[in-house]
C-alpha cells in the first residue's frame, strides 16, 4: 500500500509488511522470462539494483545437485552480500523463475529455498519399509517456526547467512508477474474475505484438523480476521477468499479466487512439484488463482505435521507478519518443503507514516549537516521503537533504537487480581513477555485467578481454568506507567477487556482392536454434563465379522440414539477402520480409529464424560473414563497480551556527514520499525546533491530512455573538475563497464543482457585526489518485442492515427473500410 502524508511539502511513501532494501533478487541470466520478471518485481517492490545477483542455469527448472545450489547462489550470494555491504540489511531472497525448485545429493532430496534458508538436511533412518525422505533428522528443525519472534534475532543455523527465500514463479510469465501485482496489492488492505481450514474425508491427509482450533482462536482474538472450518474436500465454488488449508491428493479449483496477500497450500506428498508430470494438485493451481503465497514438498515426505504449515499460519499473518515470515514460522521441518509467493506481501500490517522536514527534493548538502524526520505510528499499540537510515540503499546507521525503558513499570490485573512488573536493565520485548509469563505462573498467583499464561516471543497466552466462569465472568485490563523513569516506553495491550470462549467442541480420538466372536459385544458409556448416563451398546452374532462391521455398527447406534441427540449429547466421527484400507495397513490390522465429540462448542461441555469398552477380546486405547478435553488448550476461555516499545509519535534528528559520500545524487531513505516483533516498516525517500569538492560528471543516455530489448544501449559520461582516474557505470546487478585514465568515456551495454523492464543508470567517477562523484540516475524502459502500446486517432478530417514509436521497432500498417 503506498500512502502519501504531506509535511512542509514532501512526499512520503510507507510500504507495509517489510522492504525491498532487505531482499536480494536473483535471476537466471540465461532466461529473458527470468530477467523480465525480476526486473518488474524490482520496480515494484524498490529494491536497489546492488541487490540483484545474476547467475547462468541451463540445466531447466526441476532439479539440481545440492552442489550447485552451493556453487551458483549461496558462494555468489554471501561474496556478493559482503562486498556490497549488505549484510546489515538482508533477510530475504528472492527466485526468478526457471530456476529448479528441488536439489539434491546421492542420499537425500530437499527443495531449494529450504537449502538457501538454513543449509542442505540429510535424511536419517525412515520408519521400517518407508523410503528415506519419511525421515525427520534433528538437524531439519527449524527454530523460527512458532517463535512470534523477528527472524533476524532468531537464528536458524550457526551463521548469519539465513534467509527466509521464496521461489517467485508459475506456469509462465504473466502469471508470474500476477504473482507479484497480488502481492503488491495485498498491503495493508485488510481484506474481510475468509479463511478456509478445510478436513477433507481423507484420513491420511486431512491430520492438520487438530490444529484448526488453536488457530481459529488466536484469529478470533485479533478481531480482524475471518478463518473457519469446513468439511468440503476442495475449494471449487468457493469464490473470493483469503486462504486455505487443507489435505487431500486432488481437487478442482475452479471458480475460486484468492484475495491479494492470501496463503493457501493442500497436504500432500507432491504439491510442490510445480512442474513435471505428477499426479497429485499442485501448489501452482493456487497461484494461479491469485494467493500470494503458498508450500508444498517436493519428494515423499510422509505425513508427519512437522513437515507441512500449521493453520497458525493464518494468525501469523493476521499479526501483521509477511507472507515469507508466516510460512517459515509455521512449518517446523520445512527442509523438503518449496515455498513459492512474493515475501514482502502482508495484508495486515500497520506501518508508520512520516516525512523528511525541511528536506526539498535535491536539496544541496555539504559537510557535516543535520537531517529531521518525524514519524507517527499506526496505533497506540504499535509504537515506534527503531528507525535506521539508508544512503543509496546501502544500511548506513541506526539514528535512534528505543529499547523497553528500564524502571517503567508495566502492571496486569487478571479476574481481579493484580502484580506489577518493573522493566529491568537490558531488558528486551521477548525477555519481559517471557520473565512477566513467569511472575503469572507463581503458584500463589495462579492459586488466586486460577489462569495460566504462555510466552511467544513479544505475546503473552492466557488461558483460565476456571470452570466456574465464562470468559465474560473474566476480566483482564493492562496499565503502564513512567515508574521512576524518564520515559514512558514500554507497554503492554490485551486483545480485549474481558477473556474469549472457545468456539471449539471437546473431542477424544479412541483407537479399539481385536476381532470379535460371536457374542462379543461394544459399549459406549455417555455421563452427560447434567449426570444422566446413557448406553449403548451392539453385539455381535455372526461368524467371522469384522471389527470394522461391528464397529460401525456401534458408531451407528451412538449418533442415531435419540438421547445423545440433544445440544449435551456426542457423535461419533472421523471413522477409520483400518481393514477397510488393507493397501495402506496391511491385510493383519484389526484396529480401528475414531473421534467422540461433544455436539455443543465450550469448555463446560466437554466435561462430558465417555467410556469405550466391551468384551475382553478388544482393547480400547485410552482405557477407562475420559472427559472430551483431549485438547483442553483449545477449550478453555482465553486472552492475548502483547508487548511493545517505543513511541508513537517520533521526531528524530541526526548528523550526517556527506563527506563519507561520493558527491552528487544520491536517496536518502529511513525506515521506521514498528515496536513489537511484528516490526511493520514505514520507509520515506528523498533525492539529494552533495557539494564537497569540485568535481562533477553528467550522464547521458544516447540512445533515449525507451528502447527494445535486443538494443544496445549507449550512454556517454563526462566529468569535469580534476584529474579523471576512473569511471564507471553501473546499473541493474552492479558495475557495467569501466572506463580508466579519461575524462570522458562511453559505454555499450547490450538490453539482452539485463531483460525487459524499467533498469536505473547512474555513474561514478574519480578523480585521483580520491574524490568522487556520483551522477543523476536515468530509468530506462526496455521493452519486449511483443508490449503493448496505445493508438489514437484524430477525428478531423482526414483522421490521423499515432502512437509512440520506438527506436528498432518496425510497424506495418493495415487498412479497414470504416
Amino acid at each position: 500500500m503506498l500512502s502519501i502524508l504531506c509535511c512542509q511539502g514532501i512526499l512520503v511513501m510507507a510500504f507495509a509488511g517489510g522492504n525491498g532494501l532487505n531482499v536480494i533478487v536473483v535471476v537466471n541470466q540465461a532466461s529473458s522470462n527470468s530477467l523480465e520478471l525480476a526486473n518488474y518485481y524490482c520496480e515494484k517492490r524498490q529494491i536497489p539494483p546492488q541487490n540483484v545477483l545474476f547467475i547462468n542455469w541451463t540445466g531447466g527448472n526441476t532439479d539440481w545437485d545440492r552442489t550447485n545450489v552451493e556453487t551458483l547462489i549461496i558462494g555468489p550470494l554471501n561474496s556478493m552480500i559482503a562486498a556490497r555491504q549488505l549484510s546489515n540489511q538482508v533477510d530475504y531472497v528472492v527466485l526468478c523463475m526457471d530456476l529448479p525448485f528441488r536439489s539434491s545429493d546421492s542420499v537425500s532430496e530437499n527443495s531449494t529455498t529450504s537449502q538457501l534458508f538454513y543449509g542442505f538436511k540429510d535424511d536419517t533412518t525412515p520408519p521400517p519399509g518407508a523410503p528415506v525422505s519419511c525421515s525427520l533428522p534433528d538437524s531439519s528443525s527449524n527454530s523460527y517456526a512458532g517463535s512470534e519472534c523477528l527472524f533476524r534475532d532468531t537464528p536458524v543455523g550457526t551463521a548469519r547467512t539465513n534467509y527466509l527465500v521464496t521461489l517467485l514463479t508459475s506456469t509462465n510469465l504473466p502469471l508470474s508477474k500476477a504473482l507479484v501485482d497480488h502481492g503488491v496489492a495485498g498491503d495493508s488492505t485488510f481484506p474481510t474475505q475468509t479463511v478456509y481450514l478445510a478436513k477433507s474425508g481423507d484420513f491420511f491427509r486431512n491430520i492438520r484438523f487438530w490444529q484448526y482450533d488453536d488457530a481459529i482462536f488466536n484469529t478470533r482474538l485479533r478481531g480482524n480476521y475471518s478463518v473457519v472450518r469446513t468439511n468440503l474436500g476442495s475449494p471449487y465454488g468457493m469464490g473470493p477468499s483469503l486462504g486455505w488449508q487443507n489435505g487431500v491428493q486432488t481437487f478442482s479449483i475452479d471458480g475460486t479466487t484468492f484475495a491479494p496477500g492470501a496463503i493457501a497450500d493442500n497436504l500432500t506428498s507432491y504439491s510442490g512439484v510445480i512442474f513435471g508430470p505428477i499426479d497429485h494438485t499442485t501448489l501452482k493451481e493456487f497461484i494461479r488463482v491469485g494467493a500470494s503465497g503458498s508450500y508444498g514438498t517436493v519428494v515423499e515426505p510422509c505425513n508427519y505435521l512437522e513437515k507441512f504449515p500449521s493453520p497458525q499460519v493464518f494468525f501469523y499473518q493476521s499479526r501483521g507478519f509477511n507472507v515469507a515470515e508466516s510460512l517459515y514460522q509455521s512449518v517446523t521441518n520445512p527442509y523438503e518443503g518449496v515455498i513459492v509467493g512474493e515475501p514482502l506481501s502482508a495484508p495486515f500490517a500497520q506501518p508508520a507514516v512520516g516525512a523528511w522536514v525541511n528536506l526539498p527534493a535535491f536539496s544541496s548538502l555539504s559537510g557535516t549537516t543535520n537531517l529531521s524526520l518525524l514519524f507517527q505510528s499506526a496505533s497506540l499499540q504499535r509504537p515506534i521503537q527503531q528507525v535506521d537510515f539508508f544512503v543509496d540503499g546501502i544500511y548506513c546507521r541506526t539514528v535512534t533504537n528505543i529499547p523497553p525503558r528500564t524502571n517503567n513499570i508495566l502492571t496486569i490485573t487478571l479476574n481481579g487480581f493484580s502484580t506489577n512488573y518493573t522493566v529491568p536493565a537490558g531488558a528486551s520485548i521477548k525477555s519481559i513477555a517471557s520473565n512477566l509469563t513467569a511472575r503469572l505462573n507463581t503458584t500463589g498467583f495462579t492459586n488466586a485467578t486460577k489462569i495460566r499464561a504462555f510466552s511467544h516471543g513479544d505475546r503473552i497466552e492466557l488461558r483460565s481454568m476456571d470452570l466456574s466462569k465464562s470468559a465474560a465472568q473474566l476480566p483482564l485490563s493492562v496499565s503502564n506507567s513512567l515508574g521512576t523513569a524518564s520515559l514512558l516506553a514500554t507497554f503492554l495491550s490485551t486483545s480485549g477487556s474481558n477473556f474469549l470462549d472457545t468456539a471449539a467442541f471437546g473431542i477424544r480420538s479412541y483407537t479399539l482392536a481385536n476381532v470379535p466372536q460371536v457374542g462379543s459385544y461394544l459399549q459406549l458409556i455417555v455421563v452427560k454434563t447434567n449426570g444422566q448416563v446413557v448406553i449403548t451398546s451392539v453385539t455381535n452374532t455372526v461368524v467371522c465379522t469384522t471389527i470394522s462391521t461391528l464397529a460401525k455398527t456401534l458408531f451407528d447406534a451412538v449418533n442415531t440414539n435419540a438421547a445423545l441427540q440433544s445440544s449435551d449429547g456426542v457423535v461419533i466421527e472421523d471413522v477409520n477402520m483400518h481393514e477397510d484400507a488393507t493397501w495402506a495397513y496391511g491385510p493383519n490390522d484389526h484396529s480401528g480409529d475414531m473421534n467422540i465429540r461433544a455436539r455443543s462448542p465450550g469448555l463446560p461441555q466437554a466435561q462430558t464424560q465417555v467410556r469405550l469398552t466391551g468384551s475382553a477380546t478388544f482393547t480400547f486405547t485410552p482405557s477407562g473414563t475420559n472427559r472430551l478435553d483431549e485438547s483442553l488448550g483449545d477449550l478453555q476461555p482465553r486472552a492475548n497480551v502483547l508487548v511493545s516499545a517505543g513511541l508513537t509519535n517520533l521526531p528524530v534528528s541526526f548528523s550526517f556527514n556527506t563527506s563519507t559520500q561520493a558527491d552528487g545524487f544520491h536517496q536518502l531513505t529511513a525506515v521506521a520499525y514498528e515496536g513489537t516483533h511484528v516490526h511493520t516498516q514505514g520507509r520515506v525517500d528523498q533525492t539529494v546533491i552533495i557539494h564537497n569538492t569540485v568535481l562533477t560528471a553528467t550522464l547521458a543516455s544516447l540512445s533515449g530512455l525507451t528502447n527494445l530489448v535486443s538494443s544496445t544501449l549507449q550512454f556517454s559520461v563526462n566529468a569535469a573538475g580534476g584529474t579523471i582516474s576512473k569511471i564507471e557505470l553501473f546499473s541493474t546487478g552492479g558495475s557495467l563497464g569501466v572506463s580508466n585514465g579519461v575524462s570522458a568515456a562511453s559505454f555499450s551495454v547490450a538490453g539482452t543482457n539485463l531483460g525487459a523492464g524499467l533498469h536505473p543508470f547512474y555513474a561514478v567517477v574519480t578523480a585521483s585526489s580520491g574524490a568522487t562523484y556520483r551522477t543523476v540516475t536515468l530509468n530506462v524502459r526496455l521493452l519486449g518485442t511483443d508490449s503493448p502500446f496505445p493508438l489514437t486517432i484524430t477525428s478531423a478530417t482526414p483522421p490521423t492515427l499515432s502512437w509512440p514509436a520506438f527506436p528498432g521497432r518496425q510497424y506495418q500498417i493495415l487498412s479497414a473500410t470504416d
